[in-house]
């Protein structure tokens, strides 16, 4: 089990970069509009940089001269100062103002500083680490500053994350913030773990360290991505209400052209890969075109058409929408006709529920028992 867990630890390492790099450019354009976001962004893209330096590649890679491991092991433990720095900048500019963000970059530069200076004073040396026996390298204290930073920060972050994720409206929201509160505790205690080795030679869990990490690069990476992931899920909806909508909308608009504010394209596929619109409103027009359609051709609705779908759907099959989409084919074809408008216009049971969202799931049902054979062996009366 040890050796499973270990070993599970180790793998992780290229899918939690690889996941960390794409959320870091899949946020990248809304981190360039929203100064909000900026401090999350840098915390996550340098978080990304720190662990690909740690790569088992990356550091054999740079094992192969003295120079490069120096170089390689002080700036990713920088970069992780910086990371630690990034969380901070994020905390106090979600809790406070300006003054704090400033003191926070303030607070991550001496501890860049004094790194570098303990790297420069330290006895000439190689990779920067632990040893199972012997110092640290290149010293306690440089070790002692970069844990005590990380350790701080993380501390703000997790009890911030928590906090406000107890207060958020949003469901997203506070699971975003539990999300990276999590990683960022797993983080906490991979610095607790150094911390016991650095002071006290504790070294039963150093195996374990790196699936602590690895864990922390994947939930904050899917904190950054929770947004998106909203995005592609409402896009998807659409999309698929809009698939399902588009042959009943494009029947009505045939028939009530004046509703509409474009024509049909030739095929659905072309409406939804070239829509004639933003795409953030092709759903909206959609059920708002049909909506106004049906209510112009219940103008065309002969008398007793309500009572007859009803008699030819059978008990099973009455549902409202089924009924109406009875009727629409009805209505459509009495226009079609050049019938006259009827004195006492058809009243279509409500279409919209509380919202929207309500009003569409209805007029889905609708075009589902449009294209459905029960609708199509209705005949009308005329």
């Amino acid at each position: 089990m040890r050796a499973d867990t270990v070993q599970f630890g180790d793998w992780l390492a290229v899918p939690s970069v690889v996941l960390l790099w794409f959320a870091v450019l899949v946020r990248a354009r809304s981190a360039r509009r929203s100064p909000e976001q900026r401090g999350l962004w840098l915390a996550v893209a340098t978080a990304a940089a720190a662990m690909t330096l740690n790569l088992p590649a990356v550091v054999a890679f740079a094992q192969r001269d003295a120079g490069l491991v120096h170089v390689v092991g002080l700036v990713r433990n920088l970069t992780g100062v910086l990371s630690a720095g990034a969380v901070l900048y994020f905390v106090c500019g979600t809790t406070s103002g300006r003054g704090r963000q400033r003191a926070a970059a303030l607070a991550t530069a001496v501890p860049l500083g004094a790194m570098v200076v303990l790297d420069l004073v330290a006895p000439r040396h190689g990779q920067h680490g632990m040893p199972p026996g012997g110092d640290p390298v290149p010293s306690l204290a440089y070790w002692l500053t970069l844990m005590g930073t990380h350790l701080l920060a993380n501390t703000v972050c997790v009890y911030v994350c928590w906090h406000y994720s107890r207060r958020a409206e949003s469901p997203g929201l506070a699971a975003g913030l539990r999300l990276f509160g999590l990683g960022t505790a797993l983080a906490g205690l991979f610095w607790i773990g150094y911390l016991l080795k650095a002071l006290w030679g504790t070294a039963w869990q150093m195996p374990y360290l790196p699936l602590l990490m690895n864990l922390h690069g994947v939930l904050r990476a899917a904190a950054v991505l929770l947004p998106t992931l909203a995005v592609l899920r409402r896009t998807t909806a659409d999309m698929s209400t809009a698939w399902r909508l588009w042959p009943l909308w494009r029947d009505l608009v045939r028939s009530v052209p004046h509703v509409a504010l474009h024509e049909p394209r030739a095929t659905r596929t072309v409406e939804l890969l070239w829509p004639p619109l933003p795409r953030d409103l092709l759903v909206y027009r959609k059920v708002i075109e049909t909506r106004d359609a049906i209510l112009t051709l219940g103008d065309y609705v002969p008398p007793g058409t309500d009572e007859r779908a009803r008699e030819h759907l059978g008990q099973g099959r009455q549902t409202e929408a089924a009924v109406l989409a009875c009727v629409i084919k009805e209505a459509r074809g009495a226009k079609a006709d050049g019938l006259d408008r009827q004195p006492q216009p058809y009243s279509a049971p409500a279409m919209a529920g509380d919202d929207l969202d309500d009003e569409r799931r209805f007029l889905m049902d609708v075009a589902d028992a449009y294209r459905s054979s029960a609708t199509a062996s209705f005949r009308p009366s005329r």
